[in-house]
């Protein structure tokens, strides 16, 4: 089995880059991949996370989280990443992935396929480090952020617009105000 080499970016609003290079097997896990990345930035590990296909322009596409919080029947919700091999998710030479850490203080991590090995890699291995990463704790918790601003996909945006397109699919209810309770 080839192994890959990705770059991945911590980002951050300090002026120096913090990255590390991780080379991993193709046939690892996702949940093997994240504990790399979050033992070579010295995170605790201790908060929830997902990974993110992404696309040249860093856009979030299919999520595959670390644990499955049973939120969707669907075909399209989320893949676990103990379930999930590397090597099913990297489609090209360049393949970028998202990875969120701790969804209340919102780490970031952008990572890029750098290179394909071919020999294989037993375990995980760090091979380059760039820049001293903050303290997980050290990034603030906006408790106070305008919920308005926030951009919150298109599932959402979808379900909770004002557009009249989907009305026929609730014309056989009532509206609540006409009803005699």
């Amino acid at each position: 089995m080839p192994s890959y080499k990705f770059r991945v970016l911590l980002d951050t609003e300090q002026p120096e880059e913090i990255f590390r290079d991780i080379v991993i097997s193709s046939n690892e896990n996702f949940e093997i991949f994240y504990r790399a990345i979050i033992t070579a930035f010295g995170f605790s590990g201790q908060e929830l996370a997902s990974f993110y296909v992404s696309n040249d322009h860093w856009d979030k596409g299919h999520e595959i989280a670390l644990m499955d919080m049973e939120l969707s029947e669907s075909l399209n919700g989320p893949s676990i990443m103990r379930e999930s091999r590397l090597a099913d998710y990297v489609t090209g030479k360049d393949q970028k992935f998202i990875l969120v850490y701790d969804f209340l203080r919102m780490w970031c991590f952008l990572i890029e396929l750098v290179e394909t090995l071919p020999e294989s890699y037993e375990n995980p291995t760090l091979e380059l480090s760039v820049g001293d990463a903050p303290d997980e704790m050290s990034k603030e918790i906006d408790f106070d952020s305008d919920m308005s601003s926030m951009d919150l996909g298109n599932e959402i945006d979808d379900i909770f617009s004002d557009s009249s397109e989907d009305d026929d699919e609730f014309e056989g209810f009532e509206n609540i105000d006409d009803m005699d309770i």
